[in-house]
């Protein structure tokens, strides 16, 4: 099978060189073609990293100019995302698209709208949607296992610099847009469109940092709501990152979701009055990105359709902006 031909544009976004390093460990899948970097400063900062050693930098238009390139991970700083990916799609390429998905809604709606119109693939990058527990958990809820979601419970925190607070200003939402999209595209995969959405968004100041670090967002439904906490300030908080689903007959905790993996069960019935959950153990991970970017690969070469469509990312994205404190968002 032939190889599928792609470039990267930016190496701004945090997850750019990993996204890199994901593409590069499979050369049977992926002929990575080469970068492109406009930044000086992303340069001197990133550009010698291991991961983009051996492959040209070029300009963006020498890389969209070379013959047979599929499709392009956009991996720019976040504002440029979109406008960025727009390019790739206005020459008929297939685009995984880091988030999220850019301020401007109707930027995004274009850019989903000119996607499908040409049948390219727009993957977003939610790589918890490929994480072994959060599968599990949803082939436990598709099952019937869990009787019927009434809850889910998700945090996503961490404990970050001043420096990278106060990056978070760039974002109207603060920590809830750049990490709560992860979250609401999880509580969405398992229990569709919210009735209605209210953020929760609140500031520490924290080092004397203006900026939104303490946020909750609530999700509602018509058995009952679903949280969603991500704060910037917490300590340890990356392991208190978590992803709870509730249901009538059972009920998953991943705690946390990453490093390490940790997954539990509870079945409905017996001793009410005490801790009945159990250890699930799962087949061990590869790259955080790995599957990733091949169900990607699947896609583009016409194996599959996107388990993530147009509708679905449009769907998160609105939910996102609301979760930020955007207003009128239909």
């Amino acid at each position: 099978m032939d190889k599928i031909k792609i470039a990267q544009i930016g190496i701004g976004h945090n997850h750019g060189s990993e996204k890199m390093r994901a593409a590069r460990s499979f050369p049977d899948v992926f002929e990575v073609v080469g970068v492109c970097e406009a930044d000086p400063a992303w340069m001197k900062s990133r550009g010698s990293l291991d991961v983009y050693q051996g492959l040209p930098f070029m300009s963006e238009e020498e890389l969209l100019d070379v013959p047979g390139l599929a499709a392009v991970l956009i991996e720019t700083d976040v504002w440029n995302l979109i406008p960025t990916a727009q390019r790739c799609i206005d020459r008929d390429l297939h685009v995984h698209i880091d988030k999220p998905a850019g301020e401007n809604l109707a930027a995004f709606e274009k850019l989903l709208a000119d996607a499908r119109r040409q049948s390219l693939v727009v993957q977003l990058a939610y790589m918890y949607r490929y994480n072994n527990a959060v599968q599990y958990a949803r082939e436990m809820a598709s099952s019937g296992a869990l009787g019927e979601i009434f809850e889910i419970d998700a945090v996503m925190s961490t404990e970050h610099s001043r420096d990278f607070r106060d990056w978070l200003r760039h974002f109207r939402g603060g920590a809830m847009y750049i990490f709560g999209c992860h979250l609401i595209d999880l509580v969405i995969g398992f229990r569709g469109r919210p009735d209605a959405i209210t953020p929760f968004l609140g500031k520490t100041r924290h080092e004397g940092v203006d900026v939104y670090d303490n946020t909750l967002a609530v999700l509602e439904y018509p058995n009952g709501p679903s949280t969603m906490r991500v704060s910037s300030v917490e300590v340890n908080g990356y392991g208190r990152r978590q992803f709870v689903v509730l249901g009538t007959k059972g009920s998953i905790e991943i705690k946390p979701f990453e490093r390490p993996t940790v997954v539990t069960y509870a079945e409905g019935g017996g001793d009410i009055y005490c801790d009945r959950k159990e250890v699930v153990e799962l087949s061990p991970m590869g790259g955080r990105y790995d599957e990733l970017l091949l169900d990607f690969a699947r896609c583009v070469r016409g194996e599959k359709e996107n388990p993530f469509g147009y509708e679905h990312e449009l769907l998160v994205h609105k939910a996102t902006l609301k979760a930020s404190g955007f207003e009128d968002i239909a």
